[in-house]
């Protein structure tokens, strides 16, 4: 089992046990077992209409699997309870803050309707206020804040209660991109710090994989694998987790031979990958030396030989430098990510080679696993 930090005394271990859920005979989740660790960050990940969505109301109580299924938090079984009586926090995209009250009057909402005392929903709201950096603002509505500032307090409000499971669905997609990079990193420190059990539902993989713990990759209503996001990254167990989860190449192969035509010279496959008709490799993985000729080493450190390609496109990506090449023995041109001083120019004529152990399974019919 992937390890998880070490939970706070209340967080909740989230099971779900062969949960279903089918609408007008159309199954929107498969039966599907998973386990959400005491103060994990579990985010479920997948293209639109993949299920997890569904799995994130089954888990809340929104909506009931089909029956023969169970929901679980730390061994009490509530799948028959419904949502008000889980103590499941929600935080949506579009905030759902109240536009009439204040700041201070939407965090303590949900503390006020439970019947806790004033004294305790002002100190309460006070802590979270400070711990959302919200400080200053406490009597501003809803209109008079930014797009993160807003979120902020949707956050706030969700954790104020301290709930077993907080729900995160989409929580940033509301906010423009520079904006989206700052929240994110505080949405990632806040939740270590508070150590509720998060579910965490988004489309972007930079979220999922700079907040979460884990990750539960889903395709067609059901889970394909579960893991850290770095492990799925590198060592991905299906081929569909592969091309979802970042970008790949993906390579034609000479099956018959096990090897893989890079520009005029054979790459040998791993034996894993003997006889398939095609691979993948991430864009980060492709070496490049300029020049081509005549100062080509017979192979690369890793024993592979280097071929030959020719740069057909060059695009400066701040960070790194993004080449396609056109490699002879491949169908399509190959995308490489390079150092930001990379010398490599359109036309120039370069080397590349791969290292075999970073080639990947890929489906063997790439349309019926497309995005």
């Amino acid at each position: 089992m992937d390890q998880v930090p070490a939970p706070a005394a209340e967080s909740t271990r989230v099971e779900v046990v062969g949960c279903a859920r089918t609408y007008g005979g159309t199954a929107a989740l498969r039966a599907t077992t998973l386990s959400v660790q005491p103060g994990e960050v579990l985010a479920l990940l997948g293209p639109s209409g993949c299920g997890k969505t569904t799995l994130l109301r089954v888990i809340a109580g929104l909506v009931a699997p089909d029956p023969g299924g169970r929901v679980v938090f730390n061994g009490e079984d509530v799948t028959a309870r419904p949502i008000e009586k889980r103590d499941v926090g929600m935080v949506f995209q579009h905030y759902a803050l109240f536009p009439q009250m204040t700041v201070e009057s939407n965090i303590g909402y949900g503390l006020r309707v439970r019947g806790v005392p004033p004294e305790q929903v002002r100190r309460r709201v006070g802590e979270v206020i400070d711990l959302v950096r919200l400080g200053g603002l406490e009597q501003r509505r809803p209109a008079q804040l930014s797009g993160g500032q807003r979120q902020r307090v949707a956050l706030a409000r969700a954790v104020a209660v301290q709930p077993r499971v907080l729900r995160l669905d989409e929580p940033l997609t509301a906010l423009d991109a520079q904006l989206k990079l700052a929240l994110r990193d505080e949405l990632a420190q806040l939740l270590r710090t508070l150590r509720i059990t998060a579910v965490h539902v988004t489309h972007d993989q930079n979220e999922a994989l700079a907040i979460a713990d884990r990750l539960a990759v889903m395709r067609a209503g059901a889970i394909v694998q579960v893991g850290r996001g770095e492990d799925l990254y590198r060592d991905p167990g299906h081929p569909f987790v592969a091309e979802f989860l970042g970008r790949v190449n993906r390579l034609t192969c000479a099956p018959a031979r096990g090897e893989v035509p890079l520009g005029g010279v054979a790459l040998p496959c791993p034996a894993a990958l003997a006889g398939a008709s095609a691979v993948l490799v991430r864009p980060e993985d492709v070496q490049l030396r300029m020049p081509a000729v005549p100062a080509v080493p017979p192979v690369g450190a890793h024993g592979a030989p280097w071929g030959q390609a020719r740069v057909l496109q060059r695009l400066f990506l701040g960070d790194r430098v993004q080449l396609r090449l056109a490699v002879d023995g491949q169908p399509e041109p190959l995308v490489a990510d390079q150092p930001r001083d990379c010398p490599a120019h359109e036309g120039d004529a370069v080397a590349i080679t791969i290292d075999p152990s970073r080639l990947m399974p890929a489906t063997e019919n790439a349309a019926k696993d497309a995005r």
